[in-house]
This record gives structure tokens, sequence and C-alpha cells, in this order.
């Protein structure tokens, strides 16, 4: 037991970085790293349903952590969160209640899935000439934002995700918001959801409260330290690693689930 919480207090330092560099949650990292290694390192294998409370934990403590200092950089849109985000609060809720009924193979194939989608997104070439712009400059069309993310929100609370990694290409690709504020605002979108995910979780059990401590210890602080080095990162480096993470997981879960 002790050696699943040493575990977790790393995955949780680790993902919690990428969380604030990337302004993800976590999760796309997340919920490879808990299904894959325990079983590699010898340690007790982690339940997926588990394994999504845990996500949802993750990515709503990270992001507050991160949200704060990209905030102060003006890299965060109010009207991108509350347009965005409110919508995918409440469909994000209603997902994260159903999935208690469905079996964790659908779920892994909805991963997968989503997975997949944000993936293709993220390699479609795109202009880097207004990804330093700041929120005041920001301009997006909310009737389409709206309708995305009741889509989205639905799909993420299923599978425990706070949802930065499908909800960033929306925003470069669909809604075309400079990358910086897409990442920042992107923390806050997902403060919606993992707010109403995490409570969907804890009201169907799937969030073990202990091993959820380990991983916080580790995310909270390293998420912050990620956000500091995000700021003093090159656009086109951050985009390129997110498409990398992003591409990464898909290719493993889809071999997995073959």
């Amino acid at each position: 037991m002790p050696s699943s919480y040493l575990f977790l207090f790393c995955t949780g330092s680790l993902v919690g970085f990428f969380s604030g560099l990337l302004g993800i949650g976590g999760g796309i990292l997340m919920f490879p790293l808990l299904l894959y290694m325990p079983p590699l390192l010898g340690i007790e294998p982690i339940g997926v349903k588990d394994i999504t409370g845990l996500t949802m934990v993750q990515g709503f403590f990270a992001s507050l952590s991160a949200l704060a200092l990209y905030r102060r950089q003006r890299l965060v849109s109010r009207s991108l969160v509350t347009t965005f985000g409110l919508p995918l609060f409440l469909s994000s809720f209603i997902g994260a209640l159903v999935s208690g009924h469905i079996s964790d193979n659908v779920l892994l194939f909805l991963f997968g899935i989503m997975a997949l989608v944000a993936a293709v997104m993220m390699l479609i070439p795109r202009s880097y000439a207004h990804d330093d712009l700041t929120e005041d400059k920001v301009r997006f069309n909310k009737a389409i934002a709206v309708l995305t993310s009741v889509f989205v929100g639905t799909s993420l609370g299923m599978v425990g995700q706070g949802g930065a990694f499908l909800v960033i290409p929306i925003l470069l690709y669909v809604l075309r918001i400079p990358l910086r504020v897409a990442l920042g605002s992107t923390l806050g979108i997902g403060l919606f959801s993992s707010t109403a995910g995490l409570a969907g979780k804890i009201a169907t059990g799937q969030v073990p409260f202990l091993l959820a401590a380990a991983l916080l210890i580790g995310a909270i602080p390293f998420a912050r330290l990620g956000s500091i080095v995000s700021q003093r990162s090159g656009t086109t480096v951050l985009r390129w690693l997110l498409a990398f993470i992003i591409s990464a997981t898909a290719v493993k879960v889809w071999i997995d689930i073959f």
C-alpha cells in the first residue's frame, strides 16, 4: 500500500506540471498512467471507475492552482469561460451520473474515440501569428461555443475527464482562440466540468479519497511550477508538445482496445 501512495504522489507531480504547462486538467496523461503503470510496477491495479474519479480530483485542484498565474497575465477570457464552461458544467454532471451504469470497456472505448479526434485536430496546420494576444482582444461565436460544449461535456463527464485535451483543439480550430488565451481559459473552463464531474463521481462512490490525497500532494505545487514555465515557452513548442501528448495517448489507448 505505501508503494501505491508513492506512485500516486509521483504521478500527481508529473501530471500537475503538465497541467500548468499546457493548460490541461491532466486527464489525458493521468488516465493511461493510472491504468497501465501499476501492473508494470508490481502495484495493485486501480479500477477504471476509481481512475475516472481520481482524474476528476486531480483536474479540479491542478486547474485551480495554475489558473491564478494565467489570470495575472490576462490570458483568461471570462466571456469564453462562462459561455463554454456553464453548458459544459451541466452536461458533464449528467455524463458523470450516467457513467455509473456503463461498463468499463465502453468507457475505455469512448475515451479512445475522444483522444483520437483531439489528436487529429491538433495536427491540422494553423497560423501562430495571433497566439500571443491577451484576452481583451479575443472574439468568438457564442452559439457555436454553447453547442460544442454541451456535446463535449456529456462525453467528458462519462469518462471522468476535465476535458482540456479536447477543449483546447476546439478552442484553437473551431472558435479560433489565440493559443495562450486558449490554454489559460481552458483552466477556467476545466473548473466547471471538473466540479460537475467530481460531484457526480462522489455521488456514485467513484472517488477513493486516501488515494486522491496522495495524488494532490504532488499535483498542486507542480501545477503552479508548470504554469510559470509555460509563460517562458514559445507558443509553437507548447502546441506541438500538446499535440504529441494527445497523439501518443490516443495510439496507446487504441492499441489496448484492439
